[in-house]
């Protein structure tokens, strides 16, 4: 084992031994789990984002659009109604990081969202 490996912790939901860290958080290349080093599997999200309601969102959370967004550097639009599940919490501007049918990963502001 190297010494990068055994200095990072091994997944507290797998229990994989080659995590890896990414900035502040720890991942898990096997399960995709992340965690902080000190708080465990409890202070994993460290990003606190609220939707256009002030309801805080979270990983894996579901989503609905509110507004129709217009894709830059295409004519594509994602319409309002459209439903996002499982979105990742991410630092930044655009701090949810998804998926949407049709249209592929992507980024949105957790402002133009709404929790269902």
């Amino acid at each position: 084992m190297t010494e990068q490996q055994t200095a990072v912790p091994p997944c507290p939901q797998c229990g994989s031994l080659y995590g890896y860290p990414d900035g502040l958080l720890l991942i898990c290349p096997e399960c995709g789990h992340e965690w902080t080093p000190q708080g465990g599997a409890e202070a994993a999200c460290a990003v606190l984002a609220r939707d256009a309601h002030g309801t805080p969102l979270q990983d894996g959370d579901s989503v609905t659009v509110i507004k129709d967004l217009k894709i830059k550097g295409s004519s594509q639009v994602v319409k309002v109604g459209t439903r996002v599940k499982n979105i990742r919490l991410v630092e930044g501007d655009h701090n949810i990081d998804c998926r949407i049918d049709g249209i592929g990963a992507m980024k949105l502001k957790s402002e133009f969202v709404r929790k269902q």
